[in-house]
């Protein structure tokens, strides 16, 4: 715990942002009172709302209001999960609010055409405005959430609503196109994200989910978002909208993020660019809060938050401005292994972004395939594309996983000599190449590794570019076979410490599939060595400690909801590959299954797809996806069914989604869409 006392001198000449001189956050006083009622919109829609009422406060007493926006259908979808988390800030004071947004879960309305829509914007702002009005209210409103909660608490703060006072958010990112799972790194993607949220907002809310046919259906007819996506293959406008510049931001904002995480890269971005004060904690998670996180070391992040919140909603002083700017855990090196519980490390402070010791560190890429101190000469290496090779690299970028040299195997790799010392990295290394290719469409991508003594290699980082976004990726054009270009593939941000004996090593290939999609071309890609500014890595050292370490404490019991229980998706799910070698074709199929009990019944959801492609034609992509969610309640069992096939030629994808509602096994309504979607230098 907090060793205010014994540390009081050290204060003096350590970090005076440790989180040792925090004041405590508001104690738990309260009861919880839950509440379901209704928001209205101008325009006569009405948004669901569960309100977290402090229990036991006297009738004069006034609380902040904390939001939690989402689409996952808080009456069941994330019931179990929601009532631990809102109870803990409820009971140190505050109301807060889980509210459906429009056309989802208990609200009224249609359904979004997308994520992050307008209308969802519109509505957050009447959402905050009416929390900040109500009897009980102080005037003040936090935001909170992870992943869609976190991107939709991030774009409010751009927007500006008077009554939001600070934000807080869990793996999150403002780069929609770059980051978001419908493009990496500017780059196609598609997963069971698709496969849910394509389904998922037709279903009607709970416990009811319709009393007639009629209700049953009303959302069934709105586009699958899939398809709206596959439409927007560059970035631009459509990406853009929902964000406004950092400079837009005028309130705190405390930012959590996980080095497993695919969204990472938003902290450091805003630490560096956002004027109002930041604070962030970055740990060695994956998708998920912190004091339930699987990787470990688990901590509890609801004590800062309550410290956080109490600094800017309450106007208690608790020190949160003498906290670190960044509390970060520096990852050590582990074997590859999908299944570690706990990542090796230890947690430091760093007063500022970039950390104000870092150096660059720079690497070149040597004709003998080791990195060096000094420039190669002239020299050139290629590579012969192999488009179904990737599958160890994992599905995002980050994620536990497997041993790299299979995928290493296809790709151009450069080691260093056996290091004399650790060497500390914290930031965003970079892969400066000059390549070429003999296609006109190419993608790059570049894996950080770890390779020990005894040949195992770990992935550290990585990162693709898409040759033809290599000026624009709002205006991306082919390349000129045989043209070299200067390639800057920012790699994501990273924590590492590099054993003494280990080499660091840096792989390059033209493909990750199925992470992404394949470029349609057989061909042969080329580095060049040397040259005024030849091809070379560049590391982010920092110094192996930062001052005192801080203390972070252990996460505490949650609340649970009586009559309700969710096992959660089996993440990340069972993976098969299978390889015709004969035949050069690789299979990959990943299951997921979801059960949830509630009051008025159990929700079972299953979830497949399956990934085909053939070395010799990379053009001829396919994705087959198949979804199935049933609601067994006391009277009748519903079933929603989502079929999705994706494929590709040269030219074209191929779009087909399929939604069926059943009632008891009778089908009540089928609706497909089909079309063929230009390639837009994808």
């Amino acid at each position: 715990m907090r060793r205010l006392s014994i540390l009081l001198t050290l204060a003096l000449v350590c970090f005076s942002t440790l989180s040792l001189a925090k004041q405590p956050p508001s104690p738990p006083v309260y009861g919880v009172r839950m509440e379901r009622t209704w928001i209205p919109m101008p325009d006569g829609v009405r948004l669901a709302v569960t309100l977290y009422v402090p229990e036991g406060a006297k009738a004069s007493d006034k609380f902040p209001a904390l939001l939690e926006y989402l689409p996952y259908r808080k009456d069941d979808g994330t019931a179990a999960r929601d009532y631990p988390m809102h109870t803990y800030f409820c009971k140190r004071g505050y109301v807060t609010a889980r509210v459906d947004i429009r056309g989802t879960g208990a609200s009224e309305g249609r359904s979004p055409e997308r994520e992050y829509s307008q209308q969802e914007q519109r509505d957050g702002e009447q959402v905050i405005a009416w929390l900040a009005s109500q009897p009980w209210s102080n005037g003040s409103v936090g935001m909170f959430g992870i992943s869609w909660g976190g991107f939709n608490s991030i774009q409010m703060a751009m927007r500006r609503p008077p009554a939001l006072k600070a934000i807080l958010a869990v793996d999150a990112t403002e780069k929609l196109f770059h980051d978001d799972v419908h493009y990496m790194d500017g780059m196609m993607h598609v997963d069971e994200f698709e496969l849910a949220m394509d389904l998922t907002p037709a279903i009607p809310g709970a416990p009811e989910f319709g009393p007639s046919d009629e209700a049953l259906l009303a959302r069934f007819d709105v586009a699958p978002w899939s398809l709206n996506y596959m439409k927007q293959q560059r970035d631009g406008k459509f990406w853009r909208e929902p964000i406004r510049s950092f400079s837009n931001i005028q309130i705190p904002c405390f930012l959590i993020g996980g080095w497993l995480d695919g969204y990472r890269d938003s902290v450091p971005a805003m630490l560096e660019q956002v004027k109002a004060p930041v604070r962030a904690l970055m740990g060695p998670w994956n998708h998920t809060f912190p004091e339930e996180a699987e990787p470990g070391p688990a901590v509890e992040w609801r004590e800062d938050a309550v410290r956080w919140f109490d600094q800017w909603l309450k106007g208690r002083d608790t020190g949160v401005l003498d906290d670190p700017k960044l509390t970060v855990y520096m990852r050590h090196w582990h074997p590859p292994d999908a299944t570690l519980p706990e990542v090796p490390g230890e947690w430091r402070a760093e007063s500022a972004w970039p950390p104000r010791a870092q150096q660059t560190k720079t690497l070149f890429l040597q004709p003998n395939h080791v990195l060096g101190a000094i420039p190669a000469g002239n020299q050139m290496h290629q590579l012969k594309y192999v488009p179904t090779i990737g599958v160890e690299a994992g599905f995002w970028w980050g994620e536990l996983l497997t041993d790299q040299r299979p995928v290493d195997a296809f790709s151009l790799v450069y080691d260093s000599a056996p290091l004399d010392a650790e060497v500390a990295i914290l930031g965003h290394p970079h892969a400066l190449l000059r390549a070429s290719a003999s296609a006109p469409l190419a993608n790059w991508f570049a894996r950080l590794s770890d390779v020990a003594p005894d040949g195992t290699v770990t992935l550290v980082t990585g990162a693709g570019l898409a040759g033809a976004q290599r000026e624009s990726a709002e205006h991306p054009s082919a390349l000129e076979p045989g043209k070299t270009y200067p390639l800057d593939i920012e790699l994501h941000v990273t924590s590492w410490v590099f054993p003494r004996g280990h080499r660091i090593r840096l792989a390059v290939s033209n493909a990750l599939w199925p992470m992404i999609w394949p470029t349609p071309h057989a061909m042969t890609t080329t580095l060049a060595l040397g040259g005024a500014g030849g091809s070379r890595l560049t590391l982010p050292v920092v110094p192996l400690k930062s001052g005192a370490a801080p203390v972070l404490a252990p996460p505490q019991p949650s609340e649970h909801l009586a009559g309700y229980r969710s096992a959660g998706y089996t993440w990340p799910g069972t993976w098969t590959t299978l390889r015709d070698q004969v035949a050069q074709k690789t299979t990959v199929t990943w299951r997921g299954v979801m059960s949830e009990e509630n009051p008025w019944g159990k929700e079972t959801d299953h979830e497949q797809l399956i990934y085909e492609l053939s070395d010799a034609h990379p053009e001829l992509n396919s994705v087959i996806g198949e979804i199935e969610q049933n609601y067994e309640l006391k009277d009748r069992t519903l079933t929603w069914r989502g079929h999705l096939a994706v494929t590709s030629d040269a030219k074209n994808f191929f779009y087909k989604y399929t939604r069926e509602v059943l009632k008891d096994g009778r089908l009540l309504r089928s609706r497909t869409w089909e079309e063929t979607i230009p390639r837009d230098y994808q």
